[in-house]
């Protein structure tokens, strides 16, 4: 079956955008249970590799819902099944476009057969993978698929198989698939069937109760799941938050040890600046000295060849008394 873009988009082009794509596909096969831990194993995968908008696509993906993780089952199993399901959808949507009223009620009979058949695969895959599905997310798996069949968008995101949550058909497209039949004309009473009457509405109220009983079951149960999963995602986040804050700490106290090796080093190094600076301080103070002492032995030297020549003059004149 051909792939179509999924509820996550699908990058164009490159081996990258294949390769995460490859790995999107596996996230959404996997269990909702596991699918956070694997989900962060690619994702630091990616980043150690250093391809980091990678990583960022994959952190980013959401975990699906028990009903959206069996339908994603059913398109990456069973793509024959897939890709004639969605040939259906098609067909009944081009029918209800054109109110052809016989090709409709022949393609709502193949959905109603359909919708069934892909709905118990999809129970006997989770069953499977050791997740069985329940009552309420049978039904959100039902109207995933229903909702596949009356809008090409919810077809197309089906297709892809990334989907995050179940689908929901919409109001303006019939749930059997053919316009309604119109109401029979209302017979005229005849006498002495007054008194079944009363007890025919009592039949009907009775039935209306109980609908609207099975009803507030169903938005129960309903309401149950969408919290239970609303809990796994907080847990799920929540173990996001604590292996995020575990990691940050770590790298807190390694660069606080990493400051501390810094600051000793900085200090033996001021220790070793002053030392050498004294050191300085010092030998200019010898060098001063010395300066001072070669001046004060140049001059006396010079004072002392002077002296020699003022001698040695008065040596070479003649004495007066010869």
């Amino acid at each position: 079956m051909r792939r179509s873009s999924g509820g996550h988009g699908r990058a164009s082009g490159g081996a990258g955008a294949a390769r995460v794509e490859s790995v999107l596909d596996e996230l959404y096969t996997t269990p909702p249970s596991d699918f956070v831990s694997r989900r962060e194993e690619h994702a630091a995968a990616a980043r150690t590799a250093g391809r980091k908008e990678d990583a960022r696509r994959l952190h980013a993906a959401r975990r699906p819902t028990l009903a959206a993780w069996a339908a994603n089952l059913l398109t990456h199993s069973r793509p024959e099944e897939a890709g004639r399901f969605l040939e259906l959808g098609r067909a009944l949507r081009d029918a209800h476009r054109t109110l052809d009223a016989a090709g409709l009620r022949e393609l709502s009979d193949q959905r109603r057969r359909i919708v069934s058949a892909l709905s118990r695969q999809a129970a006997q895959l989770a069953d499977e993978a050791g997740h069985p599905l329940s009552e309420a997310a049978l039904r959100e798996v039902e109207a995933t698929l229903r909702a596949v069949l009356a809008d090409p968008d919810a077809a197309d995101r089906w297709a892809g198989g990334h989907l995050t949550v179940s689908l929901t058909p919409p109001s303006g497209f019939p749930s059997d698939g053919a316009p309604a039949e119109p109401a029979p004309p209302e017979r005229p009473s005849r006498p002495g069937t007054s008194r079944g009457r009363p007890a025919g509405r009592a039949e009907d109220e009775l039935a209306e109760r109980r609908r609207r009983r099975q009803e507030e079951l169903d938005r129960a149960e309903q309401a149950a799941e969408r919290a239970a999963r609303l809990l796994r995602d907080r847990r799920a986040e929540q173990a996001d938050a604590d292996a995020s804050l575990r990691r940050t700490q770590d790298e807190h106290d390694r660069a606080r040890a990493e400051l501390s090796v810094a600051e000793q080093q900085l200090r033996q190094t001021r220790e070793r600046l002053d030392r050498v600076e004294r050191e300085r301080r010092d030998a200019e103070e010898r060098y001063r000295t010395a300066a001072d002492a070669l001046t004060r032995a140049e001059r006396e030297a010079r004072e002392a060849t002077r002296q020699v020549d003022r001698a040695a003059s008065r040596a070479r004149r003649p004495d007066p008394a010869d």
